[in-house]
C-alpha cells in the first residue's frame, strides 16, 4: 500500500525496552506536543500468539506515536503489522539495530543488517498490508561489516523496496563481546556517516540517533539531517522536552511549568489506579522531572521509597512535591 507520509519527524524519543511504554509516553506527552514518540520494541510473535491488546493499547493523547516491532519473519511482521494497523499508529517501524543477545538468538534486530535482501522482503511484506508508513531503524554497521559502502548497500536495497524513512543509529553494533549497554557507549560515534548518508540518498528522510544529550547539538545536526531521536537522556532529563516545541517546531505557546506536567499526570495516574495499575509502574519514570533543581534528590527519593507500597496512591506524589519545597524555600 501506499505510505502516508505527513509525519514531521523532526524530533523524536527513542524506542527504550523497559521505558517507553504507555505511562511513560503520556508523561513526555505532557512535556511536549509535537515529539514523536514511539513504543519500546514487542516482538511480532507476542502480538501474535500473546495478548496484542496489551502490547498495541495506547491512549489518543499519545499521537504521534510509532510502534516498534521486532522479528525476522516476514509473514509475521506481516501479520503483526496487520493486527497494529487497527490500532492507528503513525508509523510502524522495524528494529534492525538492536544488539542484545535475546534478539541475536531470534535472528533479528542488528544482524538482520547482514542480509540486506531480506530485511527489504520484510519491509514489503509488512508495507502491502498497511497504509501506515513502515520505517527502518539500523545501525551504521555490524559486526566486521562496517564500511561505508556496506552501509549505502543496505539502506540503497531496503529503499529499493519502497523504504522511504531510515532511522540510523550513529554507531556500529558488536554482537559478540560487548552488552547492550556497552554498544550504546563502546563503538564510537560517527556523524558523519550519517550525514553523507543524506548527502547520498537526497530523497530519502534520514533520522539520525545516538548520543544526543542537548537541544542545541539537535539544531545543530538538524543543518544536515531531517530529524533527530533522543534516548536516555530524555528519558532521565525529561524536562529538556518542554522547549522542543518552541525551539524546533516554532510553536508560540508557553512551555508548561514542572508543576503543571505534575499536576496533569496526577489526574492520569488516579485513572489509572482505579483500573488496578499499581503507582510504582507510572511514577518511575517522573523521578528525573526535576533533574537540576534544588531538592530533586528529595523528590525522587520520597516516590521511590513510597510509590511500590501496596496502598500508595496520588497522595505520594504530592508529598514528594512538598519534600522538594522544603528544600526550595
Amino acid at each position: 500500500m501506499a505510505q502516508n507520509t505527513h509525519i514531521d519527524r523532526r524530533f523524536s524519543i527513542a524506542p527504550m525496552m523497559e521505558y517507553t511504554d504507555r505511562f511513560c509516553r503520556y508523561f513526555h506527552r505532557l512535556l511536549s506536543r509535537e515529539t514523536l514518540l514511539y513504543t519500546e520494541m514487542v516482538t511480532s510473535a507476542a502480538i501474535i500468539h500473546g495478548d496484542a491488546h496489551r502490547h498495541l493499547l495506547f491512549t489518543p493523547e499519545e499521537h504521534p506515536i510509532a510502534l516498534q516491532l521486532g522479528g525476522s519473519n516476514p509473514d509475521e511482521l506481516a501479520a503483526a503489522t496487520q493486527l497494529a494497523t487497527s490500532y492507528h499508529y503513525d508509523e510502524i517501524n522495524l528494529n534492525c539495530g538492536c544488539p542484545s543477545d535475546r534478539v541475536q538468538s531470534g535472528m533479528f534486530g542488528a544482524v538482520l543488517m547482514k542480509n540486506a535482501r531480506h530485511v527489504a522482503d520484510s519491509f514489503t511484506a509488512m508495507q502491502n498490508v498497511t497504509d501506515i508508513p513502515v520505517t527502518i531503524k539500523h545501525r551504521i554497521g555490524v559486526d566486521e561489516h562496517d564500511s561505508y559502502s556496506f552501509l549505502c548497500d543496505f539502506v540503497g536495497t531496503v529503499a529499493d523496496a519502497g523504504c522511504r524513512t531510515f532511522i540510523v543509529h550513529a554507531r556500529k553494533a558488536w554482537l559478540k563481546g560487548l552488552s547492550p549497554k556497552q554498544n550504546r557507549e563502546i563503538p564510537p560515534l560517527d556523524y558523519h556517516a550519517v550525514y553523507r548518508l543524506k548527502t547520498d540518498f537526497p530523497d530519502l528522510e534520514i533520522i539520525l540517533n545516538g548520543g544526543v544529550t542537548t537541544l542545541d547539538q539537535t539544531l545543530e545536526h538538524l543543518q544536515h539531517i531531517d530529524g533527530v531521536m533522543m534516548g536516555r537522556e530524555a528519558y532521565h532529563n525529561p524536562y529538556i522536552l518542554a522547549e522542543v516545541d518552541q525551539r524546533l517546531y516554532g510553536r508560540q505557546t508557553p512551555s508548561p511549568s514542572r508543576e503543571e506536567v505534575l499536576a496533569q499526570f496526577t489526574r492520569f495516574v488516579e485513572g489509572e489506579l482505579a483500573n488496578g495499575v499499581r503507582l510504582g509502574h507510572m511514577t518511575r519514570h517522573i523521578l528525573g522531572l526535576y533533574q537540576g533543581v534544588p531538592g530533586a534528590r528529595k523528590f525522587r527519593r520520597y516516590i521511590s521509597e513510597h510509590a511500590h507500597l501496596p496502598e500508595a496512591g496520588t497522595e505520594v506524589l504530592h508529598q514528594a512535591l512538598n519534600a522538594l519545597n522544603e528544600i526550595r524555600v
